[in-house]
């Protein structure tokens, strides 16, 4: 794989970039961008109140933005929310408690990488009268009118970051990792309520809902903003493991330590903190991207065994100085198809995006990409979307093909994507 010569990873000003060519092996499966009609409105979810459109919510971390795209065919922008709308009020209340200023200057200085991080996550309330936005350097999650882009309501969370969230399937409960805290708060969409807590392993990020909203699983990370990233250093990072909770008692159900599993698979180079994971359409198999790696893990949820490991493309002019990857992470992104049959997998720190075949494991076309931060699926479920940090931008790529079909650009340094609904003729609040 002929590419050319590594860059540095260091962004201390704002700048969008292209990806870096992949040379011969993309050269081989790269096609021109597709036109592409957009799609219908999908139907909004059950119980959701009439009259509303589908979309996909892109948070732009270092804007304090999020861009509202279409949830499939062109994804053509259709408005922006500010989500620090009471950034003043915020930075000066900072500005007076030095331990406050101390943690949000870290923030700054570590996992974002010179720029402060006002989104993280974002979910839309069942009616989509209003988005719920998780701020790690305000430390809290808030409810943003979609309307009028004023703040419905506030939670700050315990400790000094928030992080992932995950969304209950009727939609009416929020679930948020509390960084400095090794909590998880559950919170209710329409009034912010905290409905209950429970504690997890060091530096909680994922979290998941599964048995039709009946358990959540959280991962903890352990320490990922330290230099000390050699492996004989791995225990300095701290506690991690998988907490699952019973989502209405908030009691544990049970806690999985992956290192056992990845010894016992034979596999104990690899780090045991869990980075974005998948679930299969039933929930017997996981998939999920650990630190430091270039790939992707199985694991038979019954069996509680890892049951394949699959290693994906380096990029030669990636560095392999692991202090360099951006918080330990080389990939971060994993989504699902909704059949279940393929992976689409966001290779960080590598510049790609890659389709994998469930079946096989094996990757499809490499698709360069500028430091993709995420993957989901689109609204029709035809194409996994990528969230391109280091370009600004969002690109569609086809689970078919596992071809790029579109690239919108949106704002500074998007993230997390996620679908949602807003009103039907909705293009952004009233005065944006």
């Amino acid at each position: 794989m002929s590419l050319r010569e590594p860059r540095p990873r260091s962004r201390p000003a704002r700048r969008s970039r292209p990806a870096r060519s992949l040379g011969a092996l993309a050269a081989a499966v790269l096609l021109p961008l597709a036109a592409v009609a957009p799609a219908a409105a999908a139907a909004p979810p059950p119980g959701a109140a009439p009259g509303l459109r589908e979309v996909m919510f892109v948070g732009n971390n270092w804007d304090g933005t999020a861009d509202v795209i279409r949830s499939s065919g062109d994804f053509a922008r259709i408005g922006r929310v500010n989500v620090i709308p009471d950034k003043d009020r915020r930075l000066t209340e900072i500005a007076l408690d030095p331990v406050a200023l101390a943690y949000f200057l870290g923030i700054r200085l570590g996992p974002g990488e010179g720029h402060d991080q006002f989104v993280d996550d974002m979910y839309t309330t069942p009616d989509g009268s209003a988005v719920v936005v998780s701020r790690p350097s305000f430390a809290d999650v808030v409810s943003i009118d979609l309307a009028t882009g004023r703040i419905n309501w506030r939670f700050p969370v315990s400790g000094y970051r928030s992080d992932h969230m995950a969304l209950s399937p009727d939609g009416t409960r929020v679930a948020v990792s509390a960084s400095t805290s090794d909590t998880v708060h559950v919170l209710d969409v329409r009034t912010g309520a905290q409905l209950g807590s429970f504690p997890t392993g060091d530096k909680p990020h994922e979290n998941l809902f599964t048995d039709g909203g009946r358990r959540i699983w959280n991962m903890s990370i352990g320490e990922v903003n330290t230099a000390l990233d050699a492996p004989w250093l791995d225990w300095t990072k701290g506690d991690r493991r998988i907490t699952v909770v019973d989502a209405d008692t908030f009691a544990p159900v049970k806690v999985i330590d992956m290192r056992e599993r990845l010894d016992a698979a034979g596999r104990p180079d690899l780090s045991d903190a869990i980075r974005p994971a998948a679930f299969t359409p039933d929930e017997s198999t996981l998939y999920f991207q650990v630190s430091f790696f270039n790939g992707l893990v199985e694991y038979d949820v019954a069996a509680d065994r890892i049951t394949r490991v699959t290693t994906l493309p380096k990029n030669p002019a990636t560095s392999e100085d692991r202090t360099t990857w951006v918080n330990d992470s080389r990939h971060h992104g994993l989504s699902m198809s909704p059949a279940g049959d393929k992976l689409c997998v966001a290779g960080t720190m590598d510049d790609y995006a890659t389709v994998v075949d469930r079946a096989t494991l094996r990757e499809g076309p490499l698709v360069p990409a500028s430091k993709p931060y995420w993957a989901t699926v689109s609204g029709d479920g035809t194409s996994c979307v990528i969230s391109e940090s280091g370009a600004d931008q969002v690109t569609a790529i086809d689970f078919a093909t596992g071809l790029r079909t579109v690239s919108v650009p949106v704002g500074d340094h998007p993230q997390r994507v996620r679908i949602g609904h807003v009103p039907a003729g909705w293009t952004g609040p009233s005065g944006s």
